[in-house]
């Protein structure tokens, strides 16, 4: 005891009036509770995945048609998606490996014709009004049979590449591959980035105005979250960019 107090207490309330550092710390877990910390390369496989999907939400979902060298069209979804830049227009997707590493359908199709594909493919945009035949798509087919006819979407012939776009799709993009770039080889489940160059667009005349600008509401696209869960884009707000969004910082939450 020193001056009648427990010396616990003082040694606390020393290191809360000389220690910010330590101040904020606690300050941090009172609001907004304790931290997790993870070396990722200490956790399994399916639990790295669980944190890349359930946080990185939500996620746009290309429906991607290819088609063999052999000639057999194929579908599949993906929520890895997203743009790269508009000079080229450019697009990427990432199809991961099979557990046994060997490449999936899309991937063996997408990449270029130096390394045995046909260097194509097609991204549909996945709309509500065709979501549960694009999640339907994701069902593991052999390889000479087609999604197509599986979920009953349609194969129309693509203006600049082989591979056929999704009728039903309100914006196509046909793009050729530039490039795939593998983060590990042919190991279980490696993921894999394969870059687009987009060279011809198919958009449904009432989605965009004279100025370029996409009816959202219009689209209704439909975005992945984690596990089997799924969003609409239909609950959306304004936000100003840089300094003047300090100046809705009020009206939080939107």
């Amino acid at each position: 005891m020193i001056f009648g107090y427990p010396e616990a207490l003082l040694r606390l309330l020393w290191v809360l009036c000389w220690d910010p550092k330590t101040t904020n710390a606690i300050a941090r877990q009172f609001w907004y509770g304790a931290e997790m910390e993870y070396d990722p390369h200490n956790l399994e496989m399916g639990d790295r995945y669980k944190l890349l999907i359930g946080t990185i939400v939500p996620r746009p979902i290309a429906l991607i048609s290819t088609v063999s060298t052999t000639g057999q069209n194929n579908l599949a979804p993906f929520s890895f998606f997203a743009g790269v830049g508009s000079n080229p227009m450019t697009v990427l997707f990432c199809p991961a490996n099979r557990p046994d590493g060997s490449e999936k359908d899309t991937l063996r199709n997408a990449k270029p014709v130096s390394e045995g594909g046909v260097g194509e493919f097609v991204i549909n945009i996945s709309t509500e009004a065709y979501a549960s035949r694009m999640a339907a798509a994701a069902e593991p087919l052999p390889p000479e049979q087609s999604e197509f006819l599986f979920v009953d979407l349609t194969p129309t012939a693509s203006r600049q590449v082989k591979p056929p776009r999704v009728l039903e799709s309100p914006v196509c993009f046909e793009c050729r591959t530039l490039s795939v770039t593998r983060t590990n080889g042919s190991e279980p489940l490696a993921g894999n980035v394969v870059l687009g160059e987009v060279v011809h667009i198919f958009v449904d005349d009432d989605l965009v105005n004279e100025q370029m600008h996409v009816d959202a509401t219009k689209l209704a696209a439909v975005g992945r979250m984690g596990g089997l869960e799924y969003c609409r884009t239909q609950d959306r707000f304004k936000m100003a960019m840089g300094k003047a969004a300090l100046n809705q910082r009020r009206g939080e939450p939107f």
